[in-house]
């Protein structure tokens, strides 16, 4: 039996909770920034939409086991890094390019900048789990 825990084992869980909440929250916001007013910021709302669907991507792959949802869940983290990291760089610098906040504005101020932490965490729990998904045993 390995001492390295399962990607969904743990604090896997609260992970996959978190981005299951991330993914319906974005997907209500998009939903209804789109539906109601997209005229007004449909950049924000689409990249509101995308940050949705890569929370969906991440939800699903962090949940499934196996080394290739391991790397779903790697480029899914990955892109929603580089994507709070630069639409909150962005935001912070030049707002004006952005009329209407987006899930990741100021680094995903809005959401008590969890959108700017949770990438970290994620990263952080692939690496911790990354033995378990190849099947290697770690010696106690």
């Amino acid at each position: 039996m390995s001492g390295t825990p399962q990607r969904s084992s743990g604090p896997g869980r609260l992970l996959i909770a978190v981005y299951a909440v991330f993914a319906l929250a974005a997907s209500a916001r998009a939903g209804v920034q789109i539906a109601t007013k997209f005229d007004e910021a449909p950049v924000a709302y689409l990249l509101s939409a995308f940050a949705a669907l890569v929370y969906i991507v991440a939800t699903v792959a962090f949940a499934r086991p196996g080394a290739a949802a391991r790397g779903v869940a790697l480029a899914a983290v990955t892109v929603e890094l580089l994507g709070v990291l630069t639409v909150g760089t962005v935001t912070a610098f030049d707002p004006g390019d952005f009329p209407d906040d987006t899930v990741w504005s100021l680094y995903g101020r809005g959401y008590g900048f969890v959108p700017l932490v949770l990438p970290v965490l994620g990263l952080l729990w692939l690496r911790r789990t990354w033995s378990a998904d190849r099947g290697v045993s770690e010696s106690p």
